[in-house]
C-alpha cells in the first residue's frame, strides 16, 4: 500500500505537516468528480473542442487532433478544467455513460466496450422489455420486426438441435399461441383447456370457432366444421372398397351397364 496515494484510483493522500493541503485535496476532489457517475460528452469527436465547459469529459477516438489530444492514444479519458486538458486515469471496471449515444461503456483490459457485453448473465429478472415497456401483465415484452433463434452447434459446445419447450401446469389450463391482428385475436393454436392439440379461429376476437382438433391418444384429426378433402374412387363390379379413416361422409354414384340402365346417385 502506498503512503502517497490510494491503490486503485490513485487519489493523493494528505501528508502530516503538509503545506498547502488544500491543493492536494482539491486535486483529489477533481479526480473524484470525473470518476464518480462518469458522464462523457462523446467518444467520436476527433477535433479537440476550443472552449468546452469545465468538467467536460471526452474519450478520444482514433486519430484525434488538437494540441492536447493528438499525442494521446485512442481510448484516453480527457477532462477539461480551468482552461486546460488533463488525462484522467481510467481504472479497470470504470463505467461511463456516453451522452451523445445514450449508451454505457465499461473499461476492461485497457479498452472501452459495451456494458451489456460484459454482463455475462442476468438471472431472476422481474421484467424485461426489448424495444418496448414490459408490465405486470406482460413481464417479457418485445417490439421488433424480426427475431431469430438458432441452434448452438457441436463446435460451439452444443449439439446442433433447437427445441422450444412450452409447459402448462395442468390439463385444464391453456398453453397456446395466440395470433392477433391490431391486438384482436384471429387464431389460437395449442392445448386449450385440454391436452389435445386444437386450432381455433375468430372473426372479431370475441367469438371463437374450433376448426381442427388432434386427439392426443389416437392422433385422429377431426374438423368440427367440416373438411374440404374429396377423394374419388372407381370401383368395378365385385371390387372391394375400404372407407378412409378421415372420411366423414360418402357419396356413391352407381352406373349401370347394358340393358339401357342409367346412372343413379
Amino acid at each position: 500500500m502506498s503512503d502517497d496515494a490510494s491503490a486503485r484510483l490513485g487519489l493523493t493522500y494528505l501528508a502530516p505537516g503538509q503545506l498547502q493541503k488544500h491543493v492536494t485535496l482539491n486535486e483529489t476532489l477533481t479526480r473524484l468528480d470525473a470518476l464518480v457517475q462518469t458522464c462523457v460528452v462523446s467518444r467520436s469527436v476527433q477535433a479537440q473542442p476550443a472552449s468546452p465547459p469545465d468538467g467536460a469529459l471526452y474519450i478520444l477516438p482514433q486519430d484525434a487532433v488538437g494540441a492536447a489530444w493528438s499525442a494521446l492514444p485512442a481510448g484516453a479519458l480527457m477532462r477539461f478544467e480551468a482552461g486546460a486538458w488533463a488525462v484522467v486515469p481510467a481504472a479497470e471496471g470504470l463505467i461511463a455513460f456516453i451522452a451523445d449515444e445514450g449508451v454505457a461503456l465499461v473499461r476492461s483490459e485497457g479498452d472501452w466496450g459495451p456494458l451489456g457485453a460484459r454482463l455475462g448473465e442476468a438471472q431472476a429478472l422481474a421484467r424485461l422489455g426489448v424495444g418496448t415497456e414490459a408490465d405486470a401483465a406482460n413481464p417479457f415484452a418485445a417490439k421488433l420486426n424480426k427475431a431469430l433463434w438458432t441452434a448452438l452447434t457441436a463446435g460451439e459446445g452444443g449439439d446442433g438441435d433447437l427445441r422450444l419447450t412450452l409447459n402448462k401446469a395442468s390439463q385444464a389450463d391453456v398453453l397456446s399461441l395466440l395470433f392477433q391482428s391490431d391486438y384482436s385475436g384471429r387464431a389460437e393454436l395449442g392445448l386449450v383447456g385440454s391436452d389435445d392439440l386444437t386450432l381455433k379461429v375468430s372473426p372479431d376476437g370475441g367469438a371463437w370457432t374450433e376448426a381442427l382438433s388432434v386427439d392426443r391418444t389416437t392422433g385422429r384429426v377431426t374438423a368440427p366444421m367440416g373438411a374440404g378433402r374429396v377423394q374419388t374412387s372407381v370401383i368395378t363390379a365385385g371390387g372391394p372398397f375400404t372407407v378412409p379413416a378421415w372420411a366423414r361422409w360418402i357419396r356413391a354414384v352407381c352406373v349401370g351397364g347394358g340393358g339401357g340402365g342409367g346412372a343413379h346417385a
